[in-house]
C-alpha cells in the first residue's frame, strides 16, 4: 500500500517518538532546565496537521459568557488593559469571579493595576465585592500597601471596616502583614485619612492595629494611629500626618489660602512628597489654579521634582494647562536646566514645541535662559530626541541655533547643527 506523504509523515514522527522513549536515541533529547508545573507535567501527544488551532485571544461574536469572563480574568493577571478592555465591551463581566473567587476587579485591587482597576469601575465592579477570605479589593490593597489603590476606592465608597474571615479590617492587614516600609506608612495615612476606625481589635489577639505597630516596631505608623485614637485634629499645612488627621477631622480637600492655593499646591511647591500621596489618594484636583496661574502640576516644572511628577501622574493633570507666562511644564523646566526632569516629562507626551508668550519654546529657552553648561547641553539632547523643532524661531525668527552662536555655546551650538 502507497503512503500519502501526510500519512508518512504522522507514521514517521510516531517510530522516531517511540525510538526517543525507548532510549534508543544516539544524541541526548535536548532540554530547558525548566521543571514543569503540576498542571502542565502530564504529558500530552505533540500536535499535528489534524490538530485543533488555538482560539483567538480576543472576542468573537459566537463567543459565549463564561469564555469572555475566563479570558477577562486572564487578561487581568497580564495586566493587558487593551485586550481587557475589548472583552469588556464584548460583554465580558467584571465581576465575574473563577472557582478561585477571584474577579478582574479583585485582580486588580491586589496586583495594584491602576489603570486596569479604573477600566473596572468605570464599568459597575461591585467595591465591596469579596474574596475566598471574605475580604474586599480595600483588604487586599493595603496587605501589598497600594496606596493608590486604597484611595481610589475609598473615593469609590468601599466599606472602610469590613472584617474577613481572619479577624482583620484593611488597616490590620496593612500592620499585620505589612513590613513598615514607606509604601505601608502611606496606606495607612490614607485609610486614617479616610476615617477608618483604629480602635477595632483584630479577631484572633484582640489587639487594635496600633498595638500590633508597636510591638512589630513600626513606630511611624503606631505613633500615627496613636493621634488619630487620641482626637488629633492635624494641619493642612503641616507633615503628612498632619494632613492625614486633619481630613480625618473633616478638613476640606480643596481649601484655598488668601493666594488660591490648595493644600496640595503647596505642598507641590514645598516638595513634600509624602503629603502630596496622601492628597492625591483622597482624589485632591493636580489641575488647581492659584492666583498667580499656577497649578500642583505646572510647580513641577520650576521645582524639578521629578518625585513630585510621578506622584501626580496617576491623578491624570491637564499637560496643556499655561502658566502665567503661556508655558507648560517642560519649558521652565528646560530654561532652570532641570535635566532628570526634563528627561522625564518628554515621556508623558507633552508638547515640546509649545510656545509661550514670550515666543519661546523649551528648546529657545533652554539655549537663551541657559549658559551653554553640561546640564544645558543634555536638555537641548534630550528635547531634539524627543521631537522638538530646531527651526522655530522666537518673534524675531531668530532661532536656538542662532541664539547658541551669538552667546558663545559652542558645544550648544554643535549638538544644535547635528
Amino acid at each position: 500500500m502507497q503512503l500519502t506523504h501526510r500519512a508518512g509523515c504522522v507514521l514517521t514522527g510516531v517510530l522516531l517518538l517511540g525510538l526517543l522513549a525507548c532510549g534508543c536515541s544516539s544524541e541526548p533529547a535536548p532540554t530547558t532546565g525548566l521543571v514543569p508545573s503540576p498542571s502542565t507535567a502530564t504529558a500530552t501527544p505533540p500536535p499535528t496537521e489534524e490538530a485543533t488551532e488555538v482560539p483567538p485571544a480576543d472576542p468573537t461574536p459566537t463567543m459565549g459568557q463564561e469564555e469572555l469572563d475566563r479570558r477577562l480574568i486572564d487578561a487581568a493577571w497580564a495586566d493587558d488593559v487593551d485586550r481587557a478592555r475589548r472583552l469588556i465591551d464584548s460583554g465580558a463581566d467584571v465581576n465575574a469571579q473563577d472557582d478561585t473567587q477571584q474577579s478582574a476587579f479583585l485582580i486588580a485591587t491586589s496586583e495594584g493595576y491602576d489603570e486596569l482597576l479604573d477600566l473596572t469601575l468605570r464599568h459597575g465592579a461591585d467595591v465591596d465585592a469579596r474574596d475566598s477570605f471574605d475580604g474586599t479589593g480595600l483588604i487586599r490593597a493595603a496587605e501589598r500597601g497600594h496606596w493608590q489603590v486604597v484611595g481610589r476606592l475609598v473615593r469609590a465608597g468601599v466599606r472602610l471596616d469590613h472584617v474577613n474571615n481572619l479577624g482583620w479590617t484593611a488597616l490590620h492587614e496593612a500592620v499585620t502583614l505589612g513590613d513598615g516600609s514607606q509604601r505601608y506608612v502611606d496606606t495607612v495615612r490614607v485609610l486614617v485619612a479616610a476615617g477608618v476606625d483604629v480602635a477595632i481589635p483584630a479577631g484572633r489577639d484582640g489587639r487594635t492595629a496600633e498595638e500590633t505597630a508597636r510591638d512589630s516596631g513600626f513606630a511611624p505608623i503606631a505613633e500615627l494611629l496613636g493621634r488619630a485614637a487620641a482626637g488629633d485634629r492635624g494641619n493642612l499645612d503641616g507633615d503628612a500626618d498632619a494632613v492625614a488627621l486633619a481630613l480625618r477631622q473633616g478638613a476640606h480637600l480643596e481649601s484655598r489660602d488668601v493666594h488660591d492655593r490648595t493644600p496640595l499646591l503647596r505642598a507641590a511647591t514645598d516638595d513634600r512628597v509624602d503629603t502630596a500621596r496622601v492628597l492625591v489618594a483622597m482624589g485632591a484636583d493636580p489641575d488647581a489654579l492659584d492666583d498667580r496661574h499656577d497649578t500642583p502640576w505646572l510647580v513641577t516644572g520650576v521645582t524639578g521634582s521629578v518625585a513630585m511628577l510621578e506622584v501626580l501622574l496617576p491623578a491624570h493633570p491637564d499637560l496643556t494647562i499655561r502658566n502665567r507666562f503661556g508655558g507648560i511644564s517642560v519649558i521652565p523646566a528646560s530654561e532652570r536646566g532641570h535635566v532628570d526632569y526634563v528627561r522625564r516629562v518628554v515621556q508623558t507626551g507633552i508638547d515640546v514645541n509649545h510656545v509661550n508668550d514670550l515666543g519661546w519654546t523649551a528648546l529657545l529657552e533652554a539655549v537663551i535662559l541657559g549658559d551653554g553648561s553640561a546640564r544645558y547641553q543634555e536638555i537641548v539632547r534630550i528635547l531634539l530626541a524627543a521631537g522638538a523643532d530646531r527651526s522655530i524661531g522666537d518673534h524675531d525668527g531668530v532661532t536656538a541655533l542662532q541664539h547658541a552662536e551669538a552667546q558663545g555655546q559652542s558645544a550648544v551650538a554643535g549638538i544644535l547643527r547635528g
